[in-house]
């Protein structure tokens, strides 16, 4: 006979990996990575505050104990609720590095959701420019659409915003005449 430990063990080495890789992330993030059990991620993360692995933000995000003081980061966060729109086609997740908010493959390909804060649109493209092309498909995380005609660099898929509920929306640029 399986204890509870056997059953949930996984499910909270998840969420726990989960909270580590996106420090930061909201109930509701976390939720929709394991679809269809809302219920069971609030209880396992009262489990995992409970026993000091965990601790909620004043903002309402979760970090793993002792990183939360060094605050949330707004596009890492954003960048994972794109990534959530296509997670039950995603095959592995991971953190990027900068300009690289995060990456994943879905369908063997391997795609980088590269966020772009309002004003940084040249420093963003410049790093871009210097990689390799080919490599990868880009989702280009702007704040605002008006930043969309500021960023050419290569293996850009589309671009898109975030609101502040996680609904995301999705641009490509015009084709030039």
């Amino acid at each position: 006979m399986k204890t509870r430990a056997d059953i949930y063990g996984q499910e909270a080495a998840d969420l726990l990996r989960e909270v580590s890789m996106y420090p930061g992330l909201s109930e509701g993030q976390l939720a929709r990575f394991h679809p269809g059990r809302e219920e069971k991620v609030r209880n396992l993360l009262a489990h995992l505050q409970r026993q000091g692995r965990i601790v909620p933000a004043e903002t309402g995000g979760y970090f793993p104990q002792g990183e939360h003081v060094r605050g949330t980061d707004a596009g890492l966060v954003r960048s994972v609720w794109v990534l959530l729109d296509f997670i039950d086609r995603v095959e592995y997740h991971s953190p990027g590095d900068f300009p690289v908010k995060l990456v994943f493959f879905s369908a063997g390909r391997m795609y980088e959701v590269v966020y772009v804060a309002e004003g940084q649109e040249a420093l963003v493209a410049q790093a871009l420019k210097q990689c390799r092309q080919g490599e990868s498909r880009r989702i280009v995380l702007v704040e605002d659409a008006g930043q969309i005609p500021l960023l050419h660099f290569p293996d850009i898929s589309g671009f898109c915003t975030v609101e502040p509920d996680g609904k995301v929306s999705y641009y490509r640029q015009a084709e030039p005449d």
